[in-house]
């Protein structure tokens, strides 16, 4: 199996939370509340980061710079005191982690959850602690979202200052989105006779003949082409239609072909798909694989597109513009409501001078009860 088909999960396995608490005093790190870092999480984390590093930007977006090193033992604490939280408000993740799942195991073609395990467990990966960080994930998502997200407002007039100074952020050529439905004509290469030599092993020079093409055949191809177009004509959904009877490799995906940019595609084909507008469907085109049939499924017009086709993205860039300083200040309060220590030697960049270290000694009682008190104090200067 490729590294690349579950580098995803190896990823979140190896940087949410750690997988299992470690019992040698001189691996905790740090402490918060009754949860302990040990070396191995940020040696995990460390190693994480390494690997986010080497991985390619996704398709047609930009690569984001990974967290700074130094800011690794900050992020695990973060994390901790989100899930914590989490749990305090009665947040569970039980069956997100299920539905995840499932959608890991289909992207990666698998059977049932069972090969999903044994994927994992062949990259030395734990399964059991796999979906444990993956819970914790999702409610740290939830939180955030609840807790802050939901706060953050971005005015109609910021979206508008915001459109009319990056203008030129917006500028695209012309465009368009295609999906197609293939009728072909080519004729199946017959399958190898393992008792003849194959056809590697005759002399170069002995090219064979194009198949002649078979008119009964043509016509056949011709007049089914043109019964699909009719039924989309008459209401039948082009997606359905290409899934359905389309031969082209894109058929799974509705005859999705992706975006053209003008020179892309052959003149012929050019001329006909420039000219028509979103949602056009063309007539039936001879080519050489067989008979076509084009949606344009989106055309794009050059220059600077109007502020209500990019007011989702620029709404969506403000949101998270203002989402990490609110979330920074939200992490400072929670670190500020509990208890943290931190081994001398390592640096927690995201601390608080108000943060609160716990007292160990018989007197001041145990974290809980250290915790109940700290929040019982709170609470009195609330009210005077």
């Amino acid at each position: 199996m490729k590294l690349s088909r579950i580098a995803p999960f190896i990823f979140l396995a190896a940087t949410i939370l750690p997988a299992a608490a470690q019992t040698v005093v001189e691996d905790i790190v740090a402490r918060v509340n009754d949860k302990i870092i040990t070396r191995s999480d940020l040696k995990r984390s460390r190693e994480a980061l390494d690997a986010e590093a080497k991985q390619p930007p996704p398709e047609g977006g930009e690569k984001k710079p990974p967290p700074k090193e130094k800011d690794l033992l900050r992020d695990l604490i973060d994390q901790q005191l989100l899930v914590q939280r989490g749990l305090d408000m009665g947040i569970t993740a039980d069956s997100d982690v299920i539905k995840r799942l499932d959608e890991i195991r289909k992207s990666m073609n698998l059977e049932n959850m069972e090969d999903l395990e044994k994927a994992a467990q062949a990259q030395g990966i734990s399964f059991e602690d796999f979906k444990n960080n993956m819970k914790n994930s999702i409610i740290t998502q939830r939180v955030i979202g609840e807790e802050v997200g939901r706060r953050i407002q971005v005015p109609p007039t910021e979206i508008a200052e915001y459109y009319e100074k990056h203008k030129s952020e917006f500028q695209r050529p012309e465009q368009v989105a295609l999906a197609e439905i293939l009728v072909s004509t080519e004729t199946k290469a017959p399958a190898q006779d393992p008792s003849k030599p194959a056809a590697a092993d005759a002399p170069k020079s002995e090219t064979p003949a194009p198949a002649a093409e078979d008119p009964a055949k043509i016509a056949a191809a011709e007049t089914k082409a043109a019964a699909l177009l009719d039924s989309i004509r008459k209401g039948a959904k082009f997606e359905d239609v290409a899934k359905k009877s389309s031969d082209g490799p894109t058929s799974a995906e509705g005859g999705n072909l992706g975006a053209f940019k003008r020179g892309a595609l052959a003149k012929e084909l050019e001329d006909k798909v420039f000219a028509m507008k979103t949602g056009d469907v063309s007539d039936v085109i001879r080519t050489k694989q067989g008979f076509i049939i084009l949606k344009v499924v989106d055309h794009q017009s050059a220059g600077v597109p109007p502020m209500k086709e990019v007011e989702t993205q620029i709404n969506e860039a403000l949101y998270f513009e203002k989402l990490q300083p609110a979330l920074r200040a939200y992490l400072t309060k929670l670190r500020e409501d509990a208890y943290i220590d931190i081994k001398p030697g390592f640096i927690d960049t995201g601390a608080s001078p108000n943060q609160t270290k716990p007292i160990v000694v018989a007197s001041a009682g145990s974290l809980e009860e250290q915790q109940q008190k700290k929040a019982k104090k709170k609470k009195k200067m609330l009210i005077f």
